[in-house]
């Protein structure tokens, strides 16, 4: 097995099919024991299928010939230097996306399918749960039996008051929970339950000040799907690959005791 530090130019390189065969586990191992790479890498693989999804009309159409010409230097330079620079860059923009996606660009947080800020908790909120619910031994930090330390130590570092919601009419028991970073300097907290057939499903929260919002995302086709919302400065998403419906019903009742237990 080849032996090298990796770093986020690899994620890039293992998404485009451009990480030599060799390293493979190496790199897998890494991802293993760097889970803020992993969850990296969740979100980027989450991202990419969602640009895919939004030029999913236009991947199977033709590269318009002019366009081509300026990328391939073969059209008449009869504009000003700032002119066709600023052509060039659109259509490589254009043979980007038409052309597949390959090369994927780091940075991009979201889609427009709703507002930015509520597209990117979504995205790491899936990203996350995408991360850890598949861990058997490493899923969270503090188990549920500790449930009343796992509330107080969340609701410090988060710098909300935080309650992990009873789920258990929605067939749902706590497993524990963990502290997540959330962009920036931010950090979030993560609830895990899962039911009798072993689903699971996760709660994410972290502090915000937008105005109130909520909805359902889904980044890829056949994944998880997260249903938010952000009202009296929490922002909160849950995280399934339940029926949208039910998925909707758990979300409720979290979000019910949620905003119950800051007056309590």
């Amino acid at each position: 097995m080849t032996r090298r530090d990796f770093s986020e130019r690899d994620i890039h390189m293992a998404l485009d099919g451009e990480l030599p065969g060799e390293e493979r586990m190496a790199y897998d191992a890494w991802l293993e024991a760097n889970p803020e790479m992993k969850a990296k890498s969740a979100r980027y693989i989450a991202d990419r299928a969602a640009m895919r999804s939004a030029f999913a009309d236009v991947m199977d159409e033709p590269v318009p010939a002019r366009l081509r010409q300026v990328v391939l230097g073969e059209a008449p330079s009869k504009a000003s230097a700032w002119r066709s620079r600023w052509w060039l860059s659109a259509a490589a923009a254009v043979m980007l996306a038409v052309g597949g996606l390959g090369g994927y660009v780091a940075g991009v947080d979201s889609i427009a399918r709703g507002g930015e800020g509520d597209d990117q908790l979504a995205e790491q909120a899936i990203a996350a749960h995408v991360t850890y619910a598949a861990e058997n031994r490493h899923a969270v930090e503090v188990p549920a039996s500790d449930k009343d330390h796992l509330q107080t130590w969340l609701s410090n570092r988060v710098g909300l008051k935080l309650v992990a919601p009873d789920l258990a009419a929605e067939g749902f028991e706590l497993v524990g929970g963990r502290l997540l970073p959330a962009g920036g300097q931010g950090k979030a907290a993560m609830l895990l339950y899962e039911d009798a057939k072993g689903e699971r499903i996760s709660l994410y929260v972290t502090a915000d000040s937008s105005e109130t919002s909520k909805g359902t995302y889904a980044a890829e086709t056949g994944g998880p799907e997260a249903v938010y919302w952000l009202d009296k400065g929490y922002a909160c998403a849950v995280v399934g690959s339940l029926p949208r419906e039910r998925l909707s019903d758990v979300a409720k009742s979290a979000y019910g005791q949620l905003v119950a237990g800051i007056s309590s």
